[in-house]
């Protein structure tokens, strides 16, 4: 399980150090894909394996459907941390989180999301008044 928030930098080369604690999770590869709110989300490999298999069951005759998987796994990519790891963030990927220097590298249970320090800031901001509000809507009789 990805826990934590994390603040590393990205280097000249668009490379991320990957926190410690999450390098297990992903040693046997990753794939990295936008997330919903211009963040990238990171799977491991496996993961993501078995999110894309449950996506593929949905009926591909829904017009919504097919523009979500086309748009998921076009700018879907795949990589194995090096040694030290790292991973290097794709210019698309970047580009599309709005990415520079400063990032946070948020856990997120079975993923993890990449987000602009700033843009992560303002959205945590806009979240945190009605977090304990919204648990009952978004987990009902569980919480």
């Amino acid at each position: 399980m990805f826990l934590g928030t994390h603040a590393p930098r990205l280097d000249d080369k668009g490379r991320l150090v990957l926190p410690a604690k999450f390098r297990e999770g992903f040693a046997a590869g990753l794939v990295m894909a936008k997330g919903q709110d211009r963040s990238i989300v990171v799977w491991p490999a496996a993961e993501f394996a078995d999110h894309a298999q449950r996506l593929n069951e949905a009926s591909r005759s829904d017009a919504k459907v097919r523009a979500y998987l086309r748009v998921l796994f076009s700018g879907a990519f795949d990589e194995v941390p090096d040694k030290q790891g790292r991973v290097t963030l794709p210019v698309a990927l970047r580009e599309y989180a709005g990415l520079d220097r400063d990032v946070v590298v948020v856990g997120n249970g079975t993923t993890v999301e990449i987000w602009d320090a700033t843009a992560w800031e303002s959205y945590l901001a806009s979240q945190e008044d009605a977090y304990s509000d919204i648990s009952e809507e978004v987990v009902p009789g569980i919480l």
